[in-house]
């Protein structure tokens, strides 16, 4: 029998920095929360990431491409900060660390598994 093949549908997503309990958060790292969306046997995923005051995620290199969709808030890397409504895409081979002095939340998209360095 063929797998049914079925949209995922996330409710009020830009309503997350004001109302962030329409989502369940898990522990990712230290001050990041995580809502998993899907990931398959490819390495392909996506998720919610919910970034407290203060909190980094360490330095990570991508085997393939990352887009981040800042939703709330505003983070920053080595290079540059991003804030609300800005689209970061990531090439394959790139690597950097995130802060976020203000918190924020993003929808991150990963097309191959990131690698801690």
């Amino acid at each position: 029998m063929a797998k049914s093949l079925k949209p995922v549908i996330l409710e009020n997503v830009l309503l997350l920095d004001a109302y962030p309990e329409l989502i369940t958060w898990e522990p990712f790292r230290d001050g990041v929360d995580i809502h998993p969306i899907y990931s398959d046997e490819n390495g392909c995923s996506s998720a919610l990431l919910r970034y407290q005051s203060g909190s980094k995620i360490p330095a990570h290199k991508h085997a393939g491409y990352e887009h981040i969709l800042i939703l709330a808030g505003e983070q920053a890397d080595e290079e540059n900060k991003y804030k609300k409504g800005q689209l970061i895409i990531h090439p394959p081979e790139s690597a950097h660390s995130i802060y976020s002095a203000t918190g924020c939340i993003v929808l991150a998209i990963w097309e191959k598994p990131v690698k801690f360095i």
